[in-house]
């Protein structure tokens, strides 16, 4: 495939046990991950309501692995700051909740110094990426319908992802997937053209979450 690029494990914490946080993300990085996802949900955007920025800025002392903030909130606006300010890498929009000011977006939190992503949900049409390829460092392709961890992954969601790959094969972009990607089914999501995966339920949900976490990186790679 064109513009194949390093596969990289990003465990959700919000399948995380949070009262042994620290010592969870330490084994996901044990096992092979190289991203955190945090995804923050405000109850309005999505019903779930998760948590805020100062969490992150208490467990970036746990790891420097990149921190990829994913934010599922009806005012982007006014998160970004925050989150910037507590130590992560990556700050990941939804076109859904920005629309016409998605570019402008994108553009603020790069010029933070950060990376920028821009996620649509199954029920956006991939062609509203087009005119941002340019100004993104990642897609995020939701392969369940945003909130809530532990839902199956939607098959249409294959074609979805290889169709921005071709969109984006002449840019430096990473394409993400969120929701339902499990041992059985990752290497079929690998091979469409994602190379960042998020895995909640199958890595913190896990008794082993060393193990659960080079398990999937051995069954995406074929190593």
């Amino acid at each position: 495939m064109e513009n194949k690029r390093e596969f990289k494990l990003a465990p959700s914490i919000l399948s995380a046990d949070f009262s042994v946080l620290g010592q969870q993300i330490k084994e996901a990085e044990a096992g092979g991950a190289k991203v955190l996802h945090i995804d923050v949900m405000d109850g309005r955007f999505v019903p779930n309501f998760t948590f805020g920025a100062l969490l992150v800025k208490t467990i970036r002392k746990c790891s420097d692995m990149f921190y990829d903030c994913h934010l599922m909130v009806e005012k982007p606006y006014d998160f970004i700051d925050a989150f910037y300010k507590a130590g992560v890498d990556n700050i990941t929009v939804h076109y859904e909740a920005l629309g016409d000011k998605t570019g402008e977006a994108l553009s603020y939190i790069r010029s933070l110094g950060i990376k920028a992503g821009l996620s649509i949900s199954p029920d956006t049409p991939v062609e509203v990426i087009e005119p941002y390829k340019d100004k993104v460092d990642m897609v995020l392709i939701m392969s369940v319908y945003p909130g809530f961890g532990g839902q199956k992954f939607i098959p249409e969601s294959l074609e979805r992802i290889a169709r921005v790959r071709e969109m984006t094969k002449n840019f430096d972009v990473d394409i993400e997937v969120d929701g339902g990607v499990y041992e059985e089914n990752i290497k079929t999501v690998v091979d469409s053209g994602a190379n960042v995966i998020v895995a909640g339920s199958a890595v913190f949900g896990k008794e082993n979450i060393k193990e659960a976490a080079e398990k999937l990186c051995k069954a995406a790679t074929n190593e």
